[in-house]
């Protein structure tokens, strides 16, 4: 279209010399039978059409002519002005940005395809909290759309129980304990022992064994009371339930060590919620996925997984930070991926 408009500009230009050579009276009698052809083609033409070089052409040379001689054009004087107001919006239009947020970086749209695609029961909280620690900061918002944009559907819902008052306001020192059983292979039956530090998360693996009673559990609960001791910790209650291996002995050691015994109601396992959820949050992402052989194997991975839970995994109840944060995360360098378990669990941070 410019090189268009440009040969018109050219013909008239040439056109305009020769008219200036003109004398007076073939002046007036070329202006007279053009005249009376635009007379005969508007009777003709009901709408003629123009391209956008003829426009800018007849919007240009408007200018030199005065305004009361528009009437001999082909358009009407505010169709002229209204192409001029159009070339001059043309010339003067600035590029500018879209309205919004700016777009996330490639880099981090990438990263975040790459967590929701090795990490299917992952959520957008989940994903936003992993970013975190490599100092990718995203929100909610940002990863459901780009997973949207990218064909990954969301994962489902996780609901825990509801917390009572009393364990608001008293979390800070209060443990929750429970057992919960794995079969193996063979289908022999192993029983596992924890305690939940119910402020920070902190997971404690008491023991685990095929044959649970009550003098074992006091002794696994004797060395837990000795390690909190070494490490200055002071707590005043433990919530438990009513099974019949918390015996007299075992509340005996804790009530030595100052921590009164909370026994839950009967048929009540909300009452003792954070280790309940606990048990639940181990199944789904670690024995779910395995098949134990021996009770060794099983410590073993118990163990494993319980030091990825209390150290790279965030928790909702933090505000996505980790029950026990590595000191000062490095922000800079590749995101690599350490795997766990064999690649059940995968954990990610800034290459050293």
């Amino acid at each position: 279209m410019a090189l268009s408009l440009l040969y018109r500009v050219l013909r008239r230009l040439f056109g305009l010399l020769r008219v200036h050579r003109m004398d007076a009276l073939a002046k007036d009698a070329e202006i007279l039978v053009l005249r009376h052809q635009l007379a005969v083609l508007r009777r003709q033409v009901g709408r003629p059409r123009f391209s956008w070089s003829d426009r800018a052409l007849v919007a240009l040379l408007a200018g030199l002519v005065p305004r009361d001689r528009w009437r001999g054009f082909l358009v009407t004087p505010q169709t002229v002005l209204d192409w001029h107001r159009r070339l001059v919006r043309r010339h003067w239009t600035y590029g500018h940005r879209r309205p919004g947020r700016p777009p996330l970086p490639d880099e981090t749209v990438e990263l975040i395809c790459r967590l929701a695609r090795e990490n299917p029961r992952w959520g957008y909280v989940r994903i936003v909290g992993e970013l975190r620690k490599p100092g990718v900061a995203v929100c909610k918002t940002s990863v459901a759309a780009v997973l949207r944009r990218h064909g990954f559907p969301p994962a489902p819902r996780c609901q825990g129980p509801s917390w009572s008052q009393f364990l608001r306001a008293q979390a800070q020192l209060v443990l929750a304990t429970d057992f919960f059983t794995v079969d193996s292979v063979l289908l022999r039956r192993y029983y596992v022992l924890f305690v939940v530090e119910v402020h920070s998360r902190v997971v404690h693996l008491l023991g685990v064994t095929a044959n649970p009673d009550g003098p074992w559990a006091t002794q696994v609960v004797r060395n837990f009371v000795a390690n909190i001791a070494e490490r200055g910790q002071a707590f005043k209650f433990l919530i438990r339930d009513r099974d019949t291996k918390f015996t007299t002995s075992f509340d005996a050691v804790l009530a030595s060590a100052g921590i009164k015994v909370v026994r839950a109601p009967v048929q009540a396992p909300v009452a003792n919620a954070f280790a309940e959820r606990w048990v639940r949050t181990a199944r789904d992402d670690c024995l779910d996925h395995l098949l134990v052989f021996s009770r060794r194997q099983l410590e073993s991975a118990l163990g494993k997984y319980v030091r990825h839970y209390n150290r790279a995994r965030p928790h909702r109840g933090l505000d996505l930070a980790v029950p026990e944060p590595c000191p000062g995360p490095s922000h800079s360098g590749t995101v690599r991926r350490h795997d766990v378990l064999g690649g059940i669990i995968h954990e990610y941070g800034r290459a050293a």
